[in-house]
């Protein structure tokens, strides 16, 4: 009888290390986004350390999305800068062959001491470095040099000619030619043929009054 009750204990001892052991092997595939803990905002770039399989290293996305696979009852490290590392254990039991964790790591504030620099050794220094500081022009000052005359008159020798100046000359100078043109054609002192038409007129009119005389 007692012999019985060892071969089943052995038998569900056996049982069990053998569960324990396959559940121990699966793998299972670990994904989830990583939060603030404060703003509920994601984090990016978190450095993902499994502890339990030599340190493995892996990094989430700049979304804060990771995905890697591990064991059941792994233990694994979330670690980034400004921010408290996490140690998150997974389950021993896992039914499915992956898992989803939504994982919240806090901002670290570090207080640092107040730090007062002193760039000059004595107060001559700094009175001589203040005398001959040249203070950089403000806006108003940047916006009369680019209107003054002198900058405007550089840029025309510089810069070509946009589409409107352009057609505005054009057209001026069409226009000019057509006046021009009209004016040559309608003037009549510059008309060889009017000259002579005036001559033949007043020679016309000579010779009728000296036949009436």
């Amino acid at each position: 009888m007692r012999f019985s009750l060892t071969i089943i204990l052995l038998f569900f001892v056996g049982l069990a290390f053998a569960q324990d052991k396959t559940q121990t092997n699966k793998l299972v595939q670990f994904s989830g986004i990583v939060t603030d803990a404060d703003s509920n905002m994601v984090v990016p770039y978190v450095t993902i350390t499994n502890l339990s399989n030599k340190s493995q290293k892996y990094a989430a996305n700049y979304q804060g999305f990771f995905s890697f696979v591990v064991n059941p009852g792994d233990t694994v490290m979330f670690s980034a800068v400004g921010f408290t590392s996490k140690i998150l254990v997974l389950p021993k039991n896992i039914a499915d062959n992956k898992y989803t964790a939504m994982v919240q790591i806090k901002s670290e504030i570090v207080y640092l001491k107040t730090v007062r620099v002193n760039p000059w050794a004595t107060v001559e220094e700094f009175n001589k470095d203040f005398l001959s500081l040249k203070i950089a022009d403000d806006d108003l000052a940047i916006a009369k040099k680019n209107l003054s005359r002198q900058s405007i008159n550089g840029l025309k020798l510089t810069l070509p000619r946009d589409a409107g100046e352009i057609s505005n000359a054009n057209y001026r100078y069409n226009f000019d030619r057509m006046v021009n043109v009209n004016m040559r054609q309608t003037n009549p002192l510059l008309n060889p043929f009017a000259w002579g038409k005036l001559v033949q007129e007043i020679f016309n009119g000579d010779k009728a009054r000296s036949a009436e005389q």
